[in-house]
């Protein structure tokens, strides 16, 4: 597995854990929690998401939610949640990676952490933010 894909899993997860309890961002970013140091390039870009997607939560929440059909925002599964946050501030945020790199790595993510279903619904709400270029 590439560093930058492992980063996105190592982000992903910081964010489903400061969504359940709000942990310092220090606490985030240390990844003590990995039970193994991450390289330095997978601790560098996850650490990027994981702080930019913080510090932009409101701007990425409004675009989720602007892109959800038939869903209510605060009945997603938190995993999916997590995944949704960090693919958006992806999208609006690092516009140097190709919208379906980032599209596709959520898919990813959605199939291996996610329920059944995950991966359709990651995929539809990404590729609604992706097309409708708001950023």
């Amino acid at each position: 597995m590439g560093a930058r894909r492992q980063a996105r899993i190592y982000a992903f997860q910081s964010l489903y854990a400061w969504e359940e309890s709000r942990p310092p961002i220090d606490e985030l970013l240390n990844f003590d929690w990995l039970g193994a140091e991450p390289g330095e390039t997978a601790r560098t870009f996850a650490s990027l998401l994981v702080i930019g997607t913080i510090d932009n939560i409101e701007k990425i929440d409004e675009q989720i939610k602007e892109h959800l059909t038939k869903w209510k925002f605060d009945r997603l599964a938190r995993v999916d949640l997590a995944n949704l946050r960090t693919s958006v501030y992806a999208l609006i945020f690092q516009q140097d990676i190709p919208s379906s790199v980032t599209i596709n790595e959520a898919v990813e993510i959605a199939k291996e952490f996610g329920s059944d279903e995950s991966y359709r619904f990651v995929n539809g709400v990404l590729d609604g933010i992706s097309k409708a270029s708001l950023f």
